[in-house]
């Protein structure tokens, strides 16, 4: 792991605000005794836009710590759920990367009280969207370290989905929460998002980065938890899958050859993800 700038961050007791839970199709499911993850309940790619991602709760003497905030019009569902476990407050929001639908409710949480911290480069993807309405207040570096209630969050800075990813570790409870470098849905594919700095090279580096921690559980972006050895397997078969991509490159067979066999070979390369295979093939030369 990349040992950049270590952020300490020692937090203060506050209160939270209450909500009305709504009709959102999402279930909190309990990973450890202070550790749960909100996830959405059958969700399509075409749901993404009204119900987000996953999102990982902590729950501290102190105060809660959540991992993504999905979006504006989940903002109640989500506190509710989160009041449902605990009646301290949400502390602190560590997005995973900038996209709406894990970042877009978080200048709501903010205003309840909650500190924002996202990386300084997916922090940086979203000032430059023209006519940003809420910027997040600083982005950390490398890798950063937060405390709260005698436990603590490990955040490291990674490459592949966007060119800042977060994933956050909890070593007391051995699980990582990855965003969309990971994805798990029968129905939303795992892609890289080059307009924000995506990478499969890196991808796939940062994944076994990942595999070093010392963690039983990862919660992905979207779709159910997987264990450690599932999550091998997962980067296993997208190494296959790029590196399948590069021999065609030099093959120079067409996008059309390409697609037809990942489809045929990985059962990947149709809806949302055919859209990454130009610029995979591109990135892949």
């Amino acid at each position: 792991m990349r040992k950049i700038l270590a952020l300490v961050l020692l937090v203060a007791f506050g209160t939270g605000a209450s909500a009305q839970q709504s009709a959102i199709p999402s279930k909190l499911v309990k990973v450890r005794d202070d550790l749960y993850m909100i996830e959405n309940i059958n969700a399509t790619v075409a749901d993404i836009g009204n119900y987000g991602g996953n999102i990982t709760v902590y729950l501290t003497n102190d105060g809660v710590v959540l991992v993504d905030s999905k979006n504006e019009k989940t903002h109640d569902d989500v506190v509710a759920k989160v009041k449902s476990l605990t009646d301290k407050p949400i502390k602190y929001v560590v997005l995973t990367h900038n996209h709406g639908d894990h970042a877009g409710g978080a200048a709501k949480m903010q205003a309840i009280g909650a500190t924002i911290i996202i990386s300084a480069s997916d922090r940086d993807n979203i000032a430059r969207v023209p006519n940003a309405a809420w910027v997040p207040q600083f982005g950390y570096i490398g890798q950063a370290q937060l405390s709260m209630g005698g436990k603590e969050a490990r955040l490291y800075e990674l490459r592949g989905h966007t060119r800042g990813d977060t994933v956050v570790y909890f070593p007391a409870a051995r699980v990582v929460t990855m965003g969309d470098l990971l994805t798990t849905s029968e129905d939303i594919p795992l892609i890289v998002n080059y307009p924000d700095g995506g990478s499969w090279m890196d991808w796939s580096k940062s994944i076994d980065e990942v595999l070093k921690l010392d963690f039983d559980i990862a919660i992905p972006g979207h779709g159910p938890m997987v264990t450690k050895q599932q999550l091998l397997n997962i980067r296993n078969k997208m190494v296959m899958v790029r590196e399948r991509v590069r021999a065609m490159n030099r093959d120079k067979k067409t996008q059309q050859e390409i697609t037809e066999a990942l489809v045929k070979e990985f059962n990947w390369g149709m809806g949302p993800s055919a859209g990454n295979i130009p610029a995979m093939m591109q990135e892949l030369r």
